[in-house]
């Protein structure tokens, strides 16, 4: 109880409102708004409307107060207020009669604003008449636009100063007729200062920590900070989540799913938002990106800021940016969601397991986790099964076929050659991959090997590495080989001309290092040897040797295969006559001058017969496609 004839205490008063700045040079931050008011007011060119647009608790209001203070101050020091006089106590205190200040979002109809518009003409003690409106962007379109002809032509004593938090909102023909001021967030150094110096000031006691945790809830507003601040000094704590941001953020640098989980469960059980918790982790993350970019950006001081650049070598800028573009997102759907801690659970688990996610982003960071294993010589080698060929592409290299006790093996390959690729094979390359290997001859014992100096075998095991025996030269492909590989592959791959064009022909001979191949007629042949050069190329490069390429019509090839028999080599070293089909002399369906199938040349043939071989064919035609020579019976 007070004692009697002792003065009444004053009511406690929140420190934001003890310590809001009286003069412009007490105004933190907003060093180009300041001067350039303050000369205004020293040189009297003060205009008629203001715009104060900026962050909340970056002094608008205060700003427009001081302006009023100046503008009608009897002992004015070089611009600035002197704060002494009656009517800079007045402004002050709040009864100034000089000075109208109306809250927008609260009386934002077109009666309060014609309210106001018609005692603007009205005169003041004081010189000039000063109306402050905040939070103008929530005005109505007709409030808008009633104050809008008082705007244009104001009385000459009247100065408006708007304030808003969302310039974009206020109409465009209202910003034209004011100057406007962006006032800007606070550094963390300025920040902290401001806090330092209201602590001592008010003698508080509070230590550094809290301090730091104040300046930290603040985020650029002093308001904020000082809040928080008189937080701290009541209850000795304030509600900090800058533990479970570290927490959350070592998660994800170490990758730990389980970690993030539970520090999401924690902070859900102190009572934080997860939507608050994915925007705050979303701007703590910021800061690590801005470290890396640009670190003179950075809003964050002390060990915070150290261990900020420690996270930013550590998930580097692909995965900074995957989980910024993430939280920015997942932030825009928890509107939606049913439960937000399950999404924001759902987003974490992503960013800590890359396989989890097939963004495009999750990709790239994936690859420069390679890249970077790559450049510090960490596992860096391409896994043996990545060289395999791709599905559908068979392998040119020759491999010893599995045992038939290799059940794995066999089921293996019976998988790899199922399907399309099972179709594509020729009915010699099928029947010549399921017989039976030939036994080998035991060695007799009077044979010897011969390892005289130059022989095959001293050759063989004198080279390093040679496991017994020299690595054998490729050899010129036989008929066979030849037949084999044009229906399995070669045909295949070949471009879509030369496809259509060889499709009708087949090989019956391969003699003197050219292969040669028989085509129906001499017309057929002439439009064949227009792209022999490509099909060549097809050939030379699958195995891998030079490989000519000889056209022939029907009949020669039925004499080519006849002399092959007789002195020449022939695929696989047998000899036969290829008969001469009295059929042959005619065009077959489908080539070239055929009257009722049309010039494979032509556009609207080609599309059909640059289809896969034998997609079109009958099961006979195939047979006699897999062995040349045959006759139907």
């Amino acid at each position: 109880m007070t004692e009697p004839g002792a003065p009444e205490a004053l009511p406690y008063q929140s420190l934001y409102r003890r310590f809001r700045p009286q003069r412009f040079s007490e105004v933190l931050g907003q060093e180009h708004v300041s001067l350039a008011l303050r000369n205004a007011v020293r040189g009297e060119r003060v205009g008629h409307a203001y715009l104060f647009s900026g962050p909340r608790g970056t002094g608008k209001t205060s700003t427009a107060r001081i302006l009023a203070k100046a503008l009608n101050c009897t002992d004015l020091h070089d611009g600035e207020p002197c704060g002494s006089c009656v009517s800079c106590t007045e402004v002050a205190g709040g009864t100034s009669l000089d000075v109208h200040e109306l809250d927008a979002a609260s009386n934002n109809g077109v009666d309060a604003m014609r309210d106001l518009v018609s005692h603007a003409a009205l005169g003041t003690p004081g010189q000039w008449k000063v109306y402050i409106v905040d939070e103008v962007h929530m005005l109505s379109t007709a409030a808008s636009n009633a104050l809008l002809k008082t705007l244009e032509e104001p009385p000459g004593h009247v100065v408006f100063v708007l304030a808003t938090t969302d310039p974009q909102k206020v109409l465009p023909t209202i910003r034209s007729r004011t100057q406007h001021f962006e006032f800007r967030l606070l550094g963390p150094d300025v920040l902290a200062s401001l806090v330092g110096d209201v602590s001592r000031a008010a003698g508080l006691g509070v230590d550094d920590d809290a301090l730091a945790a104040a300046v930290r809830r603040g985020g650029g507003s002093a308001r904020d900070a000082l809040s928080a601040l008189d937080q701290v000094a009541a209850g000795g704590t304030v509600d900090d989540d800058a533990a479970v941001l570290a927490e959350l953020a070592e998660a994800l640098a170490e990758r730990d799913s389980r970690r993030a989980l539970v520090a999401v469960a924690q902070a859900a059980a102190a009572g934080h938002d997860p939507q608050r918790i994915a925007g705050d982790l979303a701007e703590y993350l910021r800061q690590a990106f801005l470290a890396s970019v640009a670190p003179e950006l950075m809003s964050v001081t002390g060990g915070e800021r150290d261990h900020v650049a420690t996270l930013t070598g550590r998930m580097g800028l692909a995965a900074l940016v995957r989980c910024l573009e993430a939280l920015g997102r997942s932030q825009v759907d928890m509107r939606d969601v049913p439960d937000t801690r399950v999404h924001l659970e759902v987003v974490l688990v992503r960013l800590t397991r890359a396989e989890a996610d097939d963004t495009v982003a999750a990709l790239l960071e994936r690859v420069e986790r390679l890249e970077s294993a790559l450049a510090t010589g960490g596992g860096g080698g391409v896994p043996v099964a990545a060289t395999a060929a791709a599905p559908g592409w068979p392998s040119t290299s020759a491999g010893p076929e599995p045992a038939a006790g290799d059940g794995d093996a066999a089921g293996l390959q019976t998988k790899a050659a199922s399907g399309p690729e099972l179709a594509r094979q020729s009915l010699g390359a099928l029947r010549r991959a399921h017989q039976p290997a030939a036994p080998v001859a035991p060695a007799s014992p009077l044979a010897k090997a011969d390892h005289s100096p130059g022989s095959p075998a001293a050759t063989a095991s004198s080279e390093p590495g040679a496991p017994g025996m020299a690595m054998a030269a490729p050899t010129f492909p036989t008929r066979d080989d030849l037949v084999e590989a044009w229906g399995d592959t070669v045909l295949g791959i070949l471009p879509g001309r030369a496809r259509a064009r060889f499709r009708v022909g087949r090989f019956v001979a391969a003699e003197d290092g050219t292969a040669v191949f028989s085509l129906p007629n001499a017309t057929h042949r002439s439009y064949c040897e227009e792209v022999r050069r490509e099909v060549e190329d097809v050939l030379s490069g699958h195995f891998g040797l030079a490989v000519p390429l000889r056209l022939v019509v029907d009949a020669d090839a039925a004499g080519s295969a006849a002399e092959v028999g007789s002195g020449g080599e022939t695929g696989g070293g047998i000899s036969e006559t290829v008969p001469t089909d009295p059929r042959r002399g005619e065009p077959d369906a489908g080539a070239v001058g055929d009257d009722d199938d049309g010039d494979l040349l032509d556009p609207e043939n080609l599309a059909e017969q640059t289809s896969p071989a034998g997609a079109t064919l009958s099961a006979a035609d195939r047979l006699k496609q897999a062995f040349p020579g045959a006759e139907e019976i």
